[in-house]
Protein backbone atom coordinates (compact mmCIF):
# COMPACT_ATOMS: atom_id res chain seq x y z
CA UNK A 1 0.00 0.00 0.00
CA UNK A 2 2.70 2.22 0.98
CA UNK A 3 4.70 2.00 -2.29
CA UNK A 4 1.00 2.40 -3.85
CA UNK A 5 0.54 5.58 -2.34
CA UNK A 6 4.25 6.86 -3.41
CA UNK A 7 3.94 6.26 -6.74
CA UNK A 8 0.45 7.80 -7.28
CA UNK A 9 2.03 11.00 -5.16
CA UNK A 10 4.94 11.01 -7.85
CA UNK A 11 2.71 10.85 -10.47
CA UNK A 12 0.30 13.51 -9.19
CA UNK A 13 3.13 15.74 -8.79
CA UNK A 14 4.42 15.12 -12.48
CA UNK A 15 1.06 16.14 -13.70
CA UNK A 16 1.01 19.45 -11.58
CA UNK A 17 4.08 20.23 -12.41
CA UNK A 18 3.81 19.79 -16.08
CA UNK A 19 0.34 21.55 -15.99
CA UNK A 20 1.58 24.42 -14.19
CA UNK A 21 4.61 24.33 -16.29
CA UNK A 22 3.10 24.50 -19.96
CA UNK A 23 0.99 27.39 -19.09
CA UNK A 24 2.24 29.89 -22.19
CA UNK A 25 2.26 32.97 -20.53
CA UNK A 26 3.94 34.78 -23.09
CA UNK A 27 1.61 33.68 -25.50
CA UNK A 28 -1.51 34.75 -23.37
CA UNK A 29 -0.59 38.13 -22.39
CA UNK A 30 0.40 39.10 -25.92
CA UNK A 31 -3.19 37.77 -27.45
CA UNK A 32 -4.84 39.62 -24.54
CA UNK A 33 -3.42 42.83 -24.83
CA UNK A 34 -3.59 42.63 -28.51
CA UNK A 35 0.12 42.86 -29.26
CA UNK A 36 -0.39 39.78 -31.80
CA UNK A 37 0.31 35.97 -31.82
CA UNK A 38 3.71 35.84 -30.31
CA UNK A 39 4.35 32.49 -32.35
CA UNK A 40 4.73 34.81 -35.68
CA UNK A 41 6.94 37.66 -34.08
CA UNK A 42 10.83 37.50 -34.39
CA UNK A 43 12.05 34.13 -33.53
CA UNK A 44 8.53 32.61 -32.71
CA UNK A 45 9.35 31.94 -29.36
CA UNK A 46 7.02 31.86 -26.41
CA UNK A 47 9.64 33.68 -24.23
CA UNK A 48 10.11 37.27 -22.51
CA UNK A 49 12.69 37.87 -24.63
CA UNK A 50 10.65 37.35 -28.18
CA UNK A 51 8.07 39.37 -25.94
CA UNK A 52 10.22 42.35 -26.41
CA UNK A 53 10.39 42.60 -29.58
CA UNK A 54 6.70 43.54 -29.67
CA UNK A 55 7.79 46.24 -28.46
CA UNK A 56 5.67 45.92 -24.86
CA UNK A 57 8.62 46.15 -22.11
CA UNK A 58 5.81 45.38 -19.30
CA UNK A 59 4.62 42.68 -21.12
CA UNK A 60 7.76 40.86 -21.78
CA UNK A 61 8.53 41.75 -17.80
CA UNK A 62 5.12 40.20 -16.66
CA UNK A 63 5.83 36.76 -18.93
CA UNK A 64 9.37 37.01 -17.49
CA UNK A 65 8.09 36.73 -13.82
CA UNK A 66 5.32 34.82 -14.63
CA UNK A 67 7.67 31.94 -15.78
CA UNK A 68 9.75 31.88 -13.03
CA UNK A 69 6.57 31.99 -10.66
CA UNK A 70 5.31 28.98 -12.36
CA UNK A 71 8.25 26.91 -11.58
CA UNK A 72 8.17 28.27 -7.92
CA UNK A 73 4.38 27.18 -7.52
CA UNK A 74 4.95 23.64 -9.05
CA UNK A 75 7.55 22.70 -6.69
CA UNK A 76 5.48 24.39 -3.50
CA UNK A 77 2.63 23.07 -4.34
CA UNK A 78 3.71 19.76 -5.13
CA UNK A 79 5.54 19.74 -1.60
CA UNK A 80 2.59 21.09 0.38
CA UNK A 81 0.12 18.32 -1.45
CA UNK A 82 2.88 15.74 -1.54
CA UNK A 83 5.96 16.20 0.67
CA UNK A 84 9.21 15.00 -0.73
CA UNK A 85 7.88 15.40 -4.60
CA UNK A 86 9.21 18.86 -5.26
CA UNK A 87 11.93 17.68 -7.21
CA UNK A 88 9.55 15.96 -9.53
CA UNK A 89 7.23 18.73 -10.01
CA UNK A 90 10.18 21.13 -10.60
CA UNK A 91 11.52 18.48 -13.30
CA UNK A 92 7.68 18.75 -15.05
CA UNK A 93 7.39 21.93 -14.60
CA UNK A 94 10.57 22.75 -16.55
CA UNK A 95 9.65 20.28 -19.23
CA UNK A 96 6.46 21.41 -19.52
CA UNK A 97 7.30 25.06 -20.38
CA UNK A 98 9.75 23.87 -23.04
CA UNK A 99 7.83 21.10 -24.46
CA UNK A 100 3.89 21.78 -23.84
CA UNK A 101 1.84 19.35 -25.51
CA UNK A 102 -1.37 22.25 -26.47
CA UNK A 103 1.22 23.97 -28.45
CA UNK A 104 2.67 20.85 -30.03
CA UNK A 105 5.74 20.77 -27.91
CA UNK A 106 7.60 24.19 -28.78
CA UNK A 107 7.76 26.05 -25.93
CA UNK A 108 10.44 28.67 -24.47
CA UNK A 109 13.45 28.17 -23.65
CA UNK A 110 13.42 27.44 -19.73
CA UNK A 111 15.57 29.83 -18.80
CA UNK A 112 12.82 32.01 -16.56
CA UNK A 113 11.18 28.74 -15.46
CA UNK A 114 14.58 27.08 -14.51
CA UNK A 115 15.11 29.90 -12.17
CA UNK A 116 12.47 29.14 -10.24
CA UNK A 117 12.57 26.01 -9.55
CA UNK A 118 16.22 26.16 -8.29
CA UNK A 119 15.06 28.99 -6.21
CA UNK A 120 11.78 26.87 -5.09
CA UNK A 121 14.86 24.19 -4.19
CA UNK A 122 17.59 26.12 -3.22
CA UNK A 123 17.20 29.60 -2.83
CA UNK A 124 20.98 30.08 -2.39
CA UNK A 125 21.83 28.59 -5.99
CA UNK A 126 18.84 30.59 -7.65
CA UNK A 127 19.82 33.72 -6.15
CA UNK A 128 23.17 33.00 -7.74
CA UNK A 129 21.39 31.96 -10.41
CA UNK A 130 19.71 35.45 -10.83
CA UNK A 131 23.13 37.08 -10.12
CA UNK A 132 24.97 35.38 -12.98
CA UNK A 133 21.86 36.37 -15.30
CA UNK A 134 21.39 39.77 -14.91
CA UNK A 135 24.89 40.20 -14.64
CA UNK A 136 26.14 38.78 -17.76
CA UNK A 137 23.07 40.48 -19.90
CA UNK A 138 24.48 43.75 -18.02
CA UNK A 139 27.96 42.82 -19.51
CA UNK A 140 27.11 41.51 -22.91
CA UNK A 141 23.97 42.36 -23.29
CA UNK A 142 23.28 39.23 -25.40
CA UNK A 143 19.95 37.42 -23.76
CA UNK A 144 21.02 34.02 -25.02
CA UNK A 145 24.40 34.52 -23.50
CA UNK A 146 22.78 35.58 -19.87
CA UNK A 147 20.72 32.55 -19.74
CA UNK A 148 22.96 29.96 -20.94
CA UNK A 149 25.19 30.98 -17.94
CA UNK A 150 22.88 31.13 -15.34
CA UNK A 151 21.73 27.50 -16.39
CA UNK A 152 24.94 26.69 -15.83
CA UNK A 153 25.81 28.63 -12.53
CA UNK A 154 22.95 26.02 -11.48
CA UNK A 155 24.44 22.81 -11.19
CA UNK A 156 27.87 24.35 -10.05
CA UNK A 157 26.37 26.34 -7.01
CA UNK A 158 24.63 23.36 -6.09
CA UNK A 159 27.85 21.37 -6.43
CA UNK A 160 29.74 24.21 -4.05
CA UNK A 161 26.89 24.38 -1.39
CA UNK A 162 27.07 20.71 -1.00
CA UNK A 163 23.58 19.75 -2.31
CA UNK A 164 24.52 17.32 -4.24
CA UNK A 165 20.98 15.92 -4.08
CA UNK A 166 20.00 18.41 -6.50
CA UNK A 167 23.49 18.41 -8.92
CA UNK A 168 22.31 15.82 -11.28
CA UNK A 169 18.73 17.47 -11.95
CA UNK A 170 19.98 21.30 -12.44
CA UNK A 171 22.76 19.65 -14.52
CA UNK A 172 19.93 17.65 -16.78
CA UNK A 173 17.67 20.89 -16.99
CA UNK A 174 20.93 23.17 -17.74
CA UNK A 175 22.14 20.93 -20.83
CA UNK A 176 18.31 21.08 -22.45
CA UNK A 177 18.65 24.74 -22.05
CA UNK A 178 21.93 24.56 -24.22
CA UNK A 179 20.49 22.43 -26.30
CA UNK A 180 17.15 24.80 -26.93
CA UNK A 181 19.94 27.73 -27.57
CA UNK A 182 21.13 26.00 -30.20
CA UNK A 183 20.37 28.20 -33.01
CA UNK A 184 21.61 30.70 -30.80
CA UNK A 185 24.59 29.46 -30.46
CA UNK A 186 25.22 29.04 -33.92
CA UNK A 187 24.67 33.00 -34.64
CA UNK A 188 27.19 33.24 -31.56
CA UNK A 189 29.82 31.67 -33.16
CA UNK A 190 29.10 33.06 -36.84
CA UNK A 191 29.13 36.79 -34.88
CA UNK A 192 25.03 37.28 -35.85
CA UNK A 193 23.55 37.05 -32.52
CA UNK A 194 21.77 40.06 -31.85
CA UNK A 195 21.91 42.21 -28.56
CA UNK A 196 18.76 42.51 -26.50
CA UNK A 197 16.90 45.53 -28.18
CA UNK A 198 17.27 44.58 -31.64
CA UNK A 199 14.55 43.42 -33.84
CA UNK A 200 16.11 39.88 -34.87
CA UNK A 201 15.82 36.32 -34.60
CA UNK A 202 16.69 34.46 -31.01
Amino acid sequence: MQTEILWQASFAALVIGYLLGAIPFGLLLTRFFGAGDLRQIGSGNIGATNVLRTGRKELAAATLLLDLLKGVAAVNVAEWLFPGTGILAAMAAFLGHCYPFWLGFKGGKGVATLMGVVLALHWPSGLIYAGVWLGMLGIVRISSVAGMSAAISAPISAAAFGRIDLVLLFLALALIVVWKHRENIDRLLSGTEPKVGKKKDA
